[in-house]
C-alpha cells in the first residue's frame, strides 16, 4: 500500500549502523517517501544532506522548542536560509513543550512565532510540537492567524477534542503516530475519529514512539504501516485505503512529487 512517513528523525545516531537497511525495509513496506525533520541548525543541515543523497527523502528544517534556549545568535537566520532549499518541504519542528524543562517558555514562544512567520513568508507549512502546552499553543496560533493564513501540521497529535476542533477551525492539519495504537489510548482514537480524512497524515516520529506490535523496539519508517492499520480500524477503512488517503494528503500539504 502507498505510504508516506511525514515525520522521522533519520539523523539520529540510532540509525547510523543500518541506515541502508532501514530505507530498504521502508521501501518493502510501501513507503514512497520519508520526511526527515531537523531539530537544530546542525540537524537541519544533516537532513538536507540526506534528502540530497536519497531521492525518496525530503527535509524539514527548524529549531525544536527544547533546543531553543541553546540556539546561538544568528541560528534562526540560518534556518531562514535553509528553508528555501528545494529539498525542504516545511519548517519545524516548532512549538511549545512544558513537559520537559529544557527552555523557558517565553523563548520557546518567540521561536514558535518566528517559525510560523517564516512559513507564511516562504509558503511552506510549519510543523507543531505541542506537549503539555495546549492553551499556550492555541494562543500563539490564534495570534499568528491574525497576521496571515496558517498552513500547519499538528505533529503526533494527542490533544483534546476541544484542541482538535479549534485547530480545524484555524485550518490546521494533523499527523498521527504510534501512540494511537496503544491499547490504553481509547479516548485518543475517539478524538482522532473526528478529524476529517482530508486533514490527516501518518508519521512515526522514529526512532521514538514505536507502535503496537513493535512497542519497545527502535521505531523506523516501515512501522508506519502499523499505524495505518490502526487508523483503518478507527475509520472502518482498509489499511490500503488509509495509506492512499494519507499519502495523497501528504503530497498536497507538503507539495511532494508523485
Amino acid at each position: 500500500m502507498p505510504l508516506i512517513d511525514t515525520h522521522a528523525h533519520l539523523d539520529e545516531q540510532s540509525f547510523e549502523n543500518d541506515f541502508a537497511d532501514v530505507l530498504q525495509r521502508a521501501a518493502e513496506a510501501g513507503l514512497e517517501r520519508i520526511i526527515s525533520v531537523g531539530t537544530t541548525v546542525e540537524s537541519s543541515r544533516t537532513v538536507i544532506a540526506l534528502s540530497e543523497q536519497y531521492p525518496n527523502v525530503s527535509a524539514i528544517v527548524g529549531i525544536h522548542p527544547n533546543y531553543s534556549s541553546q540556539a546561538n545568535p544568528g541560528d534562526f537566520e540560518i534556518i531562514e536560509e535553509l528553508a528555501r532549499h528545494p529539498r525542504v518541504v516545511a519548517v519545524g519542528e516548532t512549538g511549545l513543550d512544558k513537559y520537559w524543562d529544557f527552555a523557558p517558555i517565553d523563548i520557546q514562544r518567540e521561536f514558535f512565532e518566528r517559525h510560523i512567520k517564516l512559513s507564511q513568508e516562504c509558503g511552506k507549512p510549519f510543523v507543531v510540537h505541542c506537549r503539555d502546552a495546549e492553551p499556550e499553543t492555541l494562543e500563539v496560533l490564534h495570534e499568528m492567524a491574525e497576521q496571515g493564513s496558517l498552513n500547519g501540521v499538528m505533529h503526533s497529535f494527542c490533544g483534546s477534542a476541544a484542541t482538535r476542533d479549534i485547530c480545524l477551525e484555524l485550518g490546521m492539519n494533523f499527523s498521527v503516530g504510534g501512540m494511537v495504537t496503544y491499547k490504553k489510548n481509547v479516548e485518543l482514537r475517539e478524538i482522532i475519529s473526528g478529524i476529517p480524512l482530508d486533514r490527516l497524515m501518518l508519521e512515526t516520529d522514529c526512532p521514538y514512539l514505536s507502535p503496537i506490535p513493535v512497542r519497545g523496539q527502535r521505531n523506523e519508517p516501515a512501522y508506519v504501516a502499523h499505524t495505518a492499520k490502526c487508523l483503518g480500524d478507527v475509520f472502518d477503512l482498509s489499511p490500503v485505503e488509509i495509506g492512499t488517503i494519507t499519502t495523497e494528503n501528504a503530497r498536497r500539504i507538503f507539495s511532494l512529487p508523485k
